[in-house]
C-alpha cells in the first residue's frame, strides 16, 4: 500500500529521498481495515493524540465472550465426536500471510483442508495454479473467487462433500475503503453463505485486536461481519463461531532490520512509547486457530491474542535490534505531529477529488498503529493492558529479528500492506 499512491501526483513526503520513511509504516501496518454500532465492543472512540507515553493498566479484565449463544448444546454438532481426517474444513483466504500457514496447521493434524485460492493469487497475483497447488501441498485445493457468491457456492458444490468448518483467513489488500468492503465484510460473508449451505456448523474469523477502538474502514467492515457471525449463532443453536482477535504480526515489525544491520538509525514516532504490542507469529497464531476448530472452550468467544513475553514499545524493539547486531543504538525520532497535518491535507483534498479517498484512508491506517497500542483495551481506565492481553506460543520476536538477521525477509514481504 502506497500512502501517496504516483496517481495522485502527491509528494509530501518524498520516499526516494528518504527512505526511513518507507520504512517506518511498514513496521506499524498489522494485517490488517471496520458498524458503528458494536454489540459488545467499544464505543466509538477518537484516537490518542497526546503524544503521551503509552501506559497499561494493571486492572484485570474479564475475558471478552459472546453475550448470547455461549451455552449452545455442543453434543448437537456432529463434526466434533469426528475423527480429523474425517472433517472437512473450507480455508478462505488461504494463500495470504497467515492463510497459507493454517492450511499447513490443519493438515498436519489431520485436517481434510479445503483451501480456497485464485487463480492467480499472492502478491499482485504473481502466483499461478501450479505455484499454489506446490504451495498448499496436503490440501485440496479449490480455485474460486471470493468475492462472487454464486461462484463460490458452485465451486463448493463441485466438491462433492459437505463442509463441517469454515475458518477465514480473508483480510483486505491494502486498507482502502472499497478493499475492505468488499473483502473484510463482503467476501468474508460469502465465505459463510456458501459454508452454511453445504452443512458448516462452526465458523473461525481471524480478525484483528485494532477493531476494539474502530477508526479505519477495515476495522469498521470486520466488526460489521463479527456481529452479524454472532446473529447467526444466536439464531441457530446448532451453529457456532470463533472470533480470533490477533495482536501485531512479526513481519509488520521486521522492516527495519536491514536498515539498522546497515548502520542506519532506528525510526520512531515521537519517543518511542506511544504504543505496544504483544507480536505473535505466523505459526503460533496458526496453531490457536486451529485449536478453535474443535476446542470447545473457543466455542462462541471473542478471543484476543499474543504472543509470548512482555508488550514492547518500539523503542524497545529498536533497542533489542541493535543489541543483536552489536551496535550502539541510535534513532531517528519523528515528531507524529507530521502524520496528523498530512491526514488533514489528505481529508481537504479528497472534498475537492474523492479518488483520493484511499490515500487518505492510508493515512490515517499509518497514524493509527503509530500512535495505537495492539493489546487489549480497558474501556474502564482508558488505557491498554497489556496484562489481560493473552499470551500464546513460544516463538519471540527477538528470535525472528536473528532469524531475519541471517536470512533476510524471505516469505515476509508486505505487498500492498506496505505504507510509503
Amino acid at each position: 500500500m502506497s500512502l501517496f499512491a504516483p496517481s495522485s501526483g502527491l509528494t509530501l513526503l518524498q520516499s526516494t529521498k528518504d527512505h526511513y520513511f518507507r520504512q517506518l509504516f511498514s513496521s506499524h501496518f498489522i494485517n490488517h481495515v471496520q458498524v458503528r454500532t458494536v454489540p459488545y465492543a467499544t464505543p466509538f472512540l477518537s484516537v490518542n493524540v497526546s503524544g503521551r507515553p503509552f501506559r497499561v493498566s494493571s486492572r484485570k479484565l474479564k475475558p471478552i465472550i459472546a453475550s448470547a449463544a455461549s451455552t449452545v448444546e455442543t453434543s448437537n454438532i456432529s463434526f466434533r465426536g469426528k475423527n480429523p481426517k474425517d472433517i472437512n474444513v473450507l480455508v478462505v483466504g488461504s494463500t495470504g500471510y497467515i492463510g497459507k500457514f493454517v492450511v499447513k496447521e490443519l493438515t498436519s493434524r489431520g485436517f481434510n483442508a479445503i483451501a480456497v485460492a485464485r487463480e492467480k493469487s499472492g502478491i499482485k497475483g504473481k502466483n499461478s495454479k501450479d505455484d499454489t497447488l506446490e504451495q498448499l501441498n496436503g490440501a485440496n485445493v479449490c480455485f474460486s473467487d471470493v468475492t462472487n457468491l454464486e461462484t463460490l457456492e458452485k465451486s463448493v458444490q463441485g466438491l462433492g462433500v459437505s463442509i463441517d468448518v469454515v475458518v477465514s483467513c480473508l483480510a483486505s489488500r491494502n486498507g482502502g475503503v472499497k478493499d475492505s468492503w468488499n473483502i473484510d465484510y463482503e467476501a468474508t460473508k460469502n465465505s459463510l453463505v456458501a459454508g452454511r449451505k453445504f452443512g458448516a456448523s462452526h465458523f473461525v474469523l481471524l480478525s484483528a485486536i485494532c477493531v476494539q477502538k474502530p477508526l479505519l474502514e477495515f476495522q469498521r467492515a470486520k466488526l460489521k461481519f463479527e456481529a452479524e457471525l454472532m446473529k447467526e449463532a444466536e439464531e441457530d443453536n446448532g451453529f457456532t463461531y470463533s472470533i480470533v482477535r490477533p495482536t501485531a504480526f512479526f513481519k509488520s515489525l521486521g522492516g527495519q532490520v536491514e536498515l539498522v544491520k546497515d548502520g542506519k538509525p532506528y525510526v520512531m514516532f515521537g519517543d518511542g512509547k506511544l504504543c505496544a504490542c504483544k507480536p505473535i507469529s505466523e505459526q503460533d497464531l496458526a496453531s490457536f486457530i486451529a485449536d478453535c476448530v474443535l476446542k470447545e472452550d473457543k466455542i462462541n468467544q471473542v478471543l484476543p491474542i499474543g504472543g509470548p513475553g512482555k508488550a514492547l514499545t518500539p523503542l524497545e524493539q529498536g533497542e533489542m535490534l541493535f543489541k543483536l547486531v552489536g551496535k550502539e543504538p541510535k534513532f531517528l525520532k519523528v515528531p507524529i505531529e507530521i502524520m496528523d497535518f498530512a491526514i488533514g491535507f489528505l481529508d481537504f483534498l479528497v472534498k475537492i477529488f474523492p479518488s483520493l479517498e484511499d490515500a487518505a484512508e492510508f493515512g490515517k491506517i499509518g497514524r493509527y498503529y503509530a500512535a495505537e497500542s495492539m493489546l487489549i483495551w480497558d474501556p474502564e481506565t482508558g488505557e491498554y493492558n497489556a496484562e489481560a492481553t493473552p499470551s500464546y506460543g513460544n516463538d519471540t520476536l527477538e528470535d525472528f529479528f536473528q532469524r531475519v538477521l541471517k536470512e533476510g525477509m524471505t516469505g515476509q514481504e508486505l505487498g500492498e500492506q506496505t505504507i510509503f
